[in-house]
């Protein structure tokens, strides 16, 4: 992996120094005041902007510029908050992100509800940056913090009828006003093929640079699959289900001819309506070339060996 020297590093690369210096204020005030608990992962509500404690870096992280955070926390589909990419960074206050529990069952010999802070204490807490490509033909750059999927999952123990994983987002329209319209069937579903839930790029995420994940990301804990369209990584997870056949995703029910179950990020597969074959990286001017995999071929293309990827898209 190659680290950059300062004179590698561009201007746009460096967080503007008001920014950062506001944001660690803001922090160190949540910490005299007891936002920040003894607690070591967050007090009793999950409040963006409070750091996570005992982050440790990661060797799949990526190499390239951060995303800032502004630009993650106010540009992004959560159609639980609105339909517009500007709509759930003002909307999303009304998420109760704690108390929470996530329950894994179906096809597992040891079926079980966590509640979050018991979830965190399955595997230490990493940040993890990832390439995020969305369908809709932009991309972004995130430092995630997180914990690999296939902890939960290997400790539910998986019966031989497992072949897919189903995960399911939190129902409540007073919680999330977007449910209340029809534009998707609610709640929110989406799936992985096992072997690829089991995979570890794949991780449970609760927070972002590393704090507590904001509400309009999809707090308090949801999935990242970096080589994957964005709108896999289902947000506020509630219910972790394993099953024998592909679970139907909420895209998939809208619009099955658009998004397919793998969803896999394919430059040569357009979607009907636009081109997949470039994308426009937040904060830059020109388009790149999008990356197979989102770059990730390396390592996930053994998963798909022998599929035909235009007929599973």
């Amino acid at each position: 992996m190659l680290i950059k020297k300062p004179h590698d590093i561009q201007p746009s690369e460096i967080t503007d120094r008001q920014v950062y210096m506001s944001r660690r204020e803001f922090i160190q005030a949540a910490a005299l005041t007891g936002i920040a608990t003894a607690a070591g992962l967050w007090g009793n509500e999950a409040h963006a902007g409070v750091k996570l404690n005992g982050v440790r870096k990661s060797a799949y992280s990526i190499n390239e510029a951060l995303t800032p955070y502004q630009d993650i926390t106010t540009y992004n589909n959560f159609y639980e908050f609105g339909t517009g990419k500007e709509d759930p960074a003002p909307a999303a206050h009304t998420l109760r992100p704690r108390p929470w529990t996530v329950t894994v069952e179906g096809d597992v010999k040891h079926p079980k509800t966590y509640d979050l802070d018991e979830l965190l204490k399955l595997a230490p807490l990493e940040e993890r940056i990832y390439r995020l490509r969305c369908v809709e033909g932009w991309s972004m750059v995130i430092p995630w913090v997180g914990f690999p999927l296939s902890e939960i999952i290997k400790r539910a123990e998986p019966t031989g009828n497992a072949k897919y994983v189903e995960f399911t987002t939190l129902q409540d329209p007073k919680q999330m006003p977007g449910q209340r319209s029809p534009i998707l069937q609610w709640p929110y579903v989406e799936g992985l093929r096992l072997d690829e839930a089991l995979h570890p790029l794949a991780i449970l995420a609760v927070g972002l640079y590393g704090e507590v994940m904001p509400n309009q990301n999809g707090a308090p804990i949801r999935l990242v699959v970096p080589w994957k369209y964005g709108f896999k990584s289902i947000k506020s997870i509630v219910k972790i289900r394993l099953v024998e056949k592909m679970p139907v995703s909420a895209w998939m029910k809208a619009a099955p001819s658009e998004y397919g179950f793998y969803s896999n990020v394919n430059p040569d597969v357009d979607h009907p309506r636009w081109s997949q074959a470039k994308e426009r990286r937040i904060g830059e001017f020109r388009k790149r070339e999008s990356l197979k995999f989102n770059g990730y071929g390396d390592q996930v293309a053994h998963l798909y060996a022998g599929m035909d990827l235009k007929k599973y898209f």
